[in-house]
């Protein structure tokens, strides 16, 4: 595969400077920030396909990794009012929803008994829940299913409620891993980059605060996943800076399991105006972070953003997981406009997206351990 790569290179690169970067990434070397604008700016797409392609085989051989999971979003009411959130309400909106503990525990047990291994929770930043209640949710869920993984909170919940504790992170995450936190989902990185978050989220956690929770959360022993929210009124530079600070906090705490690149979706919030990237775009942006993070072994495909059809060509690009089953319980992304309006893919389907690309199926835990290959 390297040398069909290299002889591609020769062939078809004409730019030196591609050229001399496809050629660090064949040899495994670390690739730069200004680097890897170069590849957004002047890469070719097939290039990309083929330099994500064997870095992602270097890491995870034909395997494409899935679980099997459901989400509980407690509330869309939020203290913070992000200009590119379609999911967002006030509490007078007639589509604002609040779940109380007996509601959770409800949802939960539609699951005892069936074949799920991870809850995640996460939704709005509700201004009365302190993180007792954040803890109490937890422990509503664990009471119901006792071996069940909860994946629960952004660094944007956890940074409003243990600020509103006058805690530490780390004693704040502790408190909740006491409860049975179990690890941390992405969200709330958006870009992390003080300027553009000026623009499109001012007044929720720093660029700072989220990386300095997640540091926190694996100094404490859990694990966690990194998102970026990209193509919105961020440039190449901001893309790759935010890719370059999660890799470096991954060099100093390794807790990161996977990247997770989210498309702004521009259904009903403030910057519809701005439209959305292509297909294309996407392709590229997947490949290029596959090809970035040298030190984080797993780049998603969330199927609920991108659509079923678009996360099957993501396999081709650098991509080794397409998340979960869901069963229709997120509304996170069907309320800013993507396709799949009731987000539900049984195991067949999954696999069957798998297989249809050339890859090998299977079902893991949250912590990336397989289970099972199909």
């Amino acid at each position: 595969m390297e040398q069909t790569l290299i002889n591609y290179i020769s062939n078809s690169a004409s730019d030196p400077s591609i050229k001399s970067i496809a050629n660090k990434v064949i040899a495994e070397q670390r690739i730069s920030v200004d680097e890897t604008i170069e590849l957004y700016e002047k890469a070719e797409l097939g290039l990309l396909a083929e330099l994500s392609t064997l870095v992602c085989t270097r890491k995870n051989g034909k395997n494409v990794y899935f679980n099997k999971n459901f989400h509980i979003e407690p509330t869309n009411i939020c203290v913070f009012n992000c200009k590119f959130c379609s999911y967002r309400r006030q509490a007078s909106d007639p589509l604002s929803w609040v779940m109380s503990v007996d509601d959770i525990a409800e949802a939960a047990k539609k699951y005892i008994g069936k074949d799920v291994s991870e809850v995640h929770i996460t939704g709005g930043v509700h201004p009365d829940w302190d993180l007792d209640y954040y803890c109490l949710i937890i422990q509503t869920i664990k009471k119901v299913l006792p071996n069940i993984h909860v994946k629960a909170y952004s660094a944007v919940e956890l940074e409003y409620c243990i600020r509103k504790a006058k805690l530490p992170y780390r004693e704040g995450i502790r408190r909740l891993k006491a409860c049975g936190l179990g690890s941390i989902p992405g969200g709330g990185a958006e870009i992390l980059n003080p300027e553009v978050r000026e623009k499109i989220c001012p007044d929720k956690a720093s660029a700072q605060a989220w990386l300095e929770i997640h540091e926190a959360a694996h100094a404490e022993g859990l694990f966690s996943n990194a998102t970026m929210l990209y193509g919105h009124v961020e440039s190449y530079r901001h893309r790759a800076e935010h890719m370059d600070a999660i890799r470096s906090l991954q060099d100093r705490s390794h807790g990161f399991n996977c990247f997770i690149p989210l498309k702004f979706r521009s259904g009903d919030n403030a910057l519809s105006y701005l439209g959305e990237v292509n297909l294309t775009e996407d392709l590229r942006n997947f490949a290029i972070s596959r090809i970035f993070f040298d030190n984080i072994e797993h780049i998603k495909a969330y199927w609920p953003m991108l659509g079923r059809e678009n996360t099957q060509l993501a396999l081709a690009f650098g991509v080794d997981d397409i998340d979960g089953t869901i069963d229709d319980t997120t509304k996170i992304y069907s309320m800013a406009g993507a396709e799949d309006k009731k987000p539900r893919m049984t195991v067949d389907m999954l696999t069957g997206i798998i297989r249809s690309a050339g890859r090998i199926p299977f079902e893991r835990d949250s912590l990336y351990r397989p289970i099972r290959e199909y």
